[in-house]
């Protein structure tokens, strides 16, 4: 029985606070990014995966996540509706804080990870198939990656995959689950151009992002200690050299240093030390976050030849930097053989990225098949503000 000491619990609570605000900070990010008719559909979407998933995780999610392990797949029924998830330590996650508190740190991250797929299909899904895919899709790929990779007898954890802090748990497979969204969605009507109607909220929201991703690294070392100090330091420089390198590429190719370019560097930057934080320098940080904004800038041209409208590159940031970044891992990460470290890292993505895009399918299937999940030609041209909430953002 683990004893609860008063600092760490303190640093998880408000390190669980700093990745809630991400999922609104998400929002305001992907809602500067779509037109001026979508913008409040696109800010519905996050703050209602915070409202669904809470209760979700609450009833069946965290049993399933971390639950006492079934056949290294999946979390047993034990904890359904957080029964006997209190105020003492449980030794197999987080042996000085409580129980609840490793839960409630654990839901921020169930919450954001549904949140982010919604960049795929900005603009024309409709809302009540949102809200039913968003809940089979934290139940039936969430959850079980979740126990897979850090659930207590999970098969990846036992084959030694490292993953700190969701590089292969949120942002593998909410891109991949993106790009099946967007595939099966079809892309958006052409008869106006798709650009941002405010950087502004893009920037503010790309901030706020950063900001609680401090809370999303540094608070999985779930103390307050070392760890999360070397974790904090790096998920700012890798941020910070993804930010620079975006930047320096965009300006490079069209002339001029965007704002959209810096934003986009620092999230692919975030997303790849994600899976690296606490078990890398903070000089392989700088290089980790380069490489992944190289890389995440490239596969957004290359998304832009394809068919497939990604309509917020979710698919080429969050699959690809995720998948960058644990690789990465496999190379920088800290007292590890590296070819063994590397073969590991490699299953796990394989695997991530596979049963998410199955499983990803057959959910979008279901639930077309119990109702349309796209809205109508005159619904989109109109704006899914208007169609689907009876409300705009602004007034004029």
């Amino acid at each position: 029985m683990g004893q609860v000491n008063s600092g760490d619990t303190a640093w998880v609570l408000a390190s669980a606070a700093l990745v809630m605000l991400m999922t609104p900070a998400l929002g305001f990010f992907y809602a500067g990014l779509v037109r001026r008719k979508n913008v409040l559909s696109t800010l519905m979407y996050s703050f209602i995966a915070l409202c669904a998933i809470s209760v979700q995780w609450v009833l069946w999610g965290y049993t399933l996540a971390f639950g006492p392990d079934w056949h290294h797949l999946i979390g047993g029924l034990a904890w359904i509706g957080m029964n006997g998830v209190g105020a003492a330590p449980n030794t197999d996650y987080a042996p000085t804080i409580p129980h609840a508190a490793f839960a409630l740190f654990q839901m921020m991250f169930a919450v954001i990870t549904p949140a982010l797929i919604t960049g795929g299909f900005a603009e024309r899904k409709r809302f009540a198939p949102f809200v039913v895919f968003t809940l089979l899709w934290a139940t039936f790929v969430y959850d079980p990656i979740a126990h897979w990779v850090w659930g207590h007898g999970g098969w990846l954890a036992n084959l030694g995959a490292l993953d700190f802090a969701g590089g292969t748990v949120v942002h593998i497979s909410s891109g991949v689950a993106a790009l099946v969204c967007a595939w099966m969605l079809g892309p958006r009507l052409t008869h106006e151009p798709h650009e941002p109607h405010d950087r502004r909220m893009m920037l503010l929201g790309a901030a706020l992002c950063w900001f609680g991703w401090f809370g999303f690294n540094a608070g999985s070392a779930l103390a307050a200690n070392g760890v999360a100090a070397i974790a904090f330091v790096n998920t700012n420089v890798a941020a910070a050299m993804g930010a620079l390198l975006w930047m320096t590429l965009a300006w490079w190719r069209s002339g001029n240093p965007t704002v959209a370019g810096a934003a986009a560097g620092s999230i692919a930057g975030l997303v790849a030390i994600t899976p690296a934080a606490g078990y890398v320098t903070p000089a392989s940080s700088i290089l980790i976050g380069g490489v992944a904004a190289a890389v995440c800038y490239t596969a957004v041209h290359l998304r832009e030849r394809m068919r497939i409208d990604d309509a917020l590159d979710v698919f080429p940031v969050h699959g690809i930097g995720g998948t960058a970044g644990a690789l990465l891992t496999g190379v920088f990460a800290l007292h590890v053989d590296i070819g063994k470290q590397l073969i590991a890292q490699i299953l796990a993505v394989a695997a991530v990225w596979l049963y998410t895009a199955a499983t990803t399918f057959v959910i979008l299937k279901i639930v077309n098949a119990l109702m349309p999940i796209r809205v109508s030609e005159m619904e989109e041209r109109i704006g899914l503000d208007a169609t689907q909430h009876a409300e705009v953002a602004y007034a004029s």
